[in-house]
């Protein structure tokens, strides 16, 4: 049943690729009565195509490399999450608070709950020398990151960052969620599936400790920083951040030195250059501090998380999520990522125009719509890729019926 999760993460896609549409008609003026859901478009892909992945991918996964039979499905924690997002997606776009702490309460116990499943698995008798997965203390981390999340993001429609003497609550929500859950996740993800689709083993496995807690401890200062308004947590949170990934990065990249093959397929790449769109306002934070002429401070802040959900996670989603469908739907296929080389151009050129509509204020509705134009287009073929990967997987679950119900005749 967990096939489930990715048929909603599939379907969250779809919707996704739509949002996008709209937003480029909406910055081209086209549809100008169909704008103001950023939000909306942002949760899609966060909370709608990844966290549905996520949720069905990280008790699989933790179970087979604890060499244990496929975890059972938990119906409460995916009517949970699938309730609560669908509540929110309606809460967010009308304000109503009733349905807002519905919707976060609903997704803040599904988190619970999958957290509780990761932590209660445990290693077959074969493997008990073997600690722990390598993935499971990162998923757990950053789950626990987005119950924080939840909270702060709920409570922005009540007041809650006042009681919690929050200085700047969205932008805590935000770190938390993806400094916190998709860093966190992502990087076990690239951990636990890495000697599949490499076919090789990590460069220092070794790291991964140092790694967890340099990202844990880095998530931790950027979700502070805010809080306290404080450069104190933002400027060391972010270098241990940082560095953490760097070093995860060259964990993976350095094994492939020399092999054309794994070069040669897009998916790599998509998996790669995603990381770069983290680095774009990393770069920007200085120099908006300092107050450097010519960097349009708030129109960065209002616009880079857009281009870091589009570029960084929904990008990580092309190489990953087929990736994932197919380990849940076609088992028997190979293992590999996701996308193409046209998914590919367009997604970093999305960011690419992105960028230059921050700082070109005559063309920016042209470049802004010009953007989302491109990310909805990348989409598209791994959209329908997926939806590849979920036909052939029924169809064979229906034939494997057929000739099962015709031997019992």
């Amino acid at each position: 049943m967990f096939f489930l999760y990715f048929l909603m993460s599939a379907l969250f896609v779809l919707m996704a690729i739509l949002a996008a549409v709209d937003s480029s008609l909406a910055s081209l003026n086209l549809l100008p009565w169909f704008n103001g859901l950023r939000w909306v478009r942002v949760h899609l892909i966060t909370l709608g195509a990844m966290t549905q992945a996520i949720f069905g991918a990280l008790p699989l996964l933790t179970a087979l490399h604890f060499n244990r039979p496929r975890p059972s499905f938990r119906w409460a924690t995916w009517l949970s999450l699938n309730a609560g997002l669908l509540t929110l997606l309606i809460g967010i776009p009308i304000v109503n608070g009733t349905l807002i702490f519905a919707g976060g309460s609903l997704i803040f116990t599904a988190t619970a709950l999958l957290i509780g499943q990761l932590i209660g698995m445990r290693p077959a008798a074969t493997e008990q020398r073997r600690a722990a997965s390598p993935g499971r203390p990162f998923y757990i981390a950053g789950l626990s990151f987005f119950l924080l999340g939840i909270v702060i993001g709920t409570g922005l429609w009540f007041g809650w960052g006042e009681a919690l003497r929050i200085r700047t609550p969205l932008e805590a929500h935000i770190h938390a969620n993806n400094w916190g859950l998709m860093a966190l996740v992502f990087a076990g993800l690239i951990i636990d599936t890495y000697p599949r689709w490499a076919g090789r083993s990590l460069a220092w496995p070794r790291s991964l400790p140092a790694i967890f807690w340099l990202l844990v401890l880095g998530a931790l200062g950027l979700v502070l920083g805010p809080w306290f308004q404080s450069s104190a947590f933002t400027v060391p949170g972010l270098v241990m951040h940082l560095a953490g990934t760097f070093w995860l990065l060259l964990n993976a990249i350095l094994p492939l030195h020399g092999h054309r093959a794994i070069w040669s397929a897009p998916g790599i790449w998509h998996l790669l250059t995603s990381y770069f769109w983290i680095i774009a306002p990393v770069m920007m934070a200085p120099l908006i501090l300092l107050g450097v002429a010519g960097i349009p401070g708030p129109t960065i802040e209002q616009n880079a998380p857009q281009a870091l959900i589009y570029g960084w996670v929904f990008q990580f989603g092309f190489a990953m999520l087929p990736f994932l469908f197919r380990r849940t739907f076609a088992p028997h296929e190979p293992a590999r990522l996701g996308g193409n080389w046209f998914s590919l151009i367009a997604a970093n050129l999305g960011g690419l125009f992105l960028w230059a509509s921050i700082f070109s204020e005559p063309l920016h509705a042209v470049l802004h719509g010009t953007a989302y134009a491109l990310w909805a287009a990348a989409a598209v073929p791994v959209a329908l890729e997926l939806w590849g990967i979920i036909s052939r997987g029924l169809a064979r679950l229906d034939e494997a019926g057929q000739q099962t119900n015709s031997a019992a005749d």
